[in-house]
């Protein structure tokens, strides 16, 4: 069974998605409804952008969903999954992809989410940290007892989580990680503390949209980021998807639900290879590739 994975922030790179532009006819009308769509020129950001251009939250998001979405649409009848997920953002990538969401509502979707978790960055200061070299019951028991917010936001793969939530406490918690024997506690150069409660008013603004937004059933589960689980109802999917904000992002136990579930190989649909990295840490036993036209 195939399952096709979709990255998150961080997988940006300058020039992703030209490519796509100049290989295929139907990418470029995506790309070119897109910017329609934004109201600007993304793609002259993606195709020309520098790295600190693409690092903005605003631009990042839909930037990398523009990616994995046209080249997932553009492999037609090779685009076959059995199973779909997403790291956070990519979550809504897998849900166009898997036919829940249509491009101009996941689109919409994703340019919301984006300029609501910006907006919150601004209202405190706010960071996250990678956690390396320990087991993922210490990182839990050191933020539990850390004053402050901080908490777990990605368990990315065995040795390697990422925490998230106010400044001090953040940095708190890194002395403390670092004092119980990770190899590394660093704090990440993002724009604030994803996948925590100081998300909760870009939660509040993406609900409506999202309450409001279509959503199908889906071609295939999607294991969703929240619970881990295959999801195929609608409406649960909405619910998961507005949860995501402020919970964790459980990528680890999505996988190994998926191998349960009889995954056989993994594509990667998007930018970069950070997902397949991942992956192989997780369980080096099956095969990953990148999708390509």
């Amino acid at each position: 069974m195939k399952a096709y994975v979709f990255p998150g922030q961080g997988a940006q790179f300058s020039g992703m998605g030209l490519d796509l532009f100049e290989k295929s006819k139907d990418a470029r009308a995506l790309f070119e409804k897109a910017n329609s769509i934004l109201g600007f020129e993304i793609t002259k950001t993606m195709f020309e952008g520098t790295a600190d251009d693409l690092k903005q939250t605003d631009i990042t998001q839909p930037a990398i969903f523009l990616h994995s979405v046209i080249l997932s649409q553009v492999l037609g009848d090779d685009f076959k999954p059995d199973m779909v997920a997403g790291h956070s953002l990519g979550e809504f990538s897998a849900l166009v992809a898997n036919k829940v969401l249509s491009f101009e509502d996941g689109l919409k979707l994703v340019h919301q989410r984006a300029k609501a978790m910006q907006e919150a960055c601004e209202v405190q200061a706010s960071t996250m940290a990678a956690v390396l070299g320990l087991e993922d019951h210490i990182v839990e028991e050191v933020c539990n007892n850390t004053p402050g917010i901080v908490v777990p936001a990605n368990y990315n793969c065995p040795g390697q989580l990422v925490i998230s939530g106010e400044v001090e406490a953040v940095n708190k918690a890194c002395e403390t990680l670092k004092e119980k024997g990770a190899k590394r506690a660093l704090v990440l150069p993002v724009g604030g503390a994803f996948h925590s409660s100081l998300m909760a008013p870009a939660k509040e603004a993406l609900a409506n949209a999202i309450e409001n937004t279509d959503f199908r059933k889906p071609i295939c589960p999607v294991y969703q980021n929240v619970n881990a689980k295959a999801v195929t109802d609608p409406d649960k999917i909405k619910k998961n998807l507005i949860e995501q904000l402020t919970a964790a992002v459980r990528w680890t136990q999505i996988m190994k639900n998926m191998i349960n579930d009889g995954m056989t190989s993994y594509i990667e649909v998007g930018p970069g290879k950070v997902l397949q990295g991942l992956i192989k840490k997780i369980d080096r036993r099956f095969p990953t590739e990148s999708a390509s036209l």
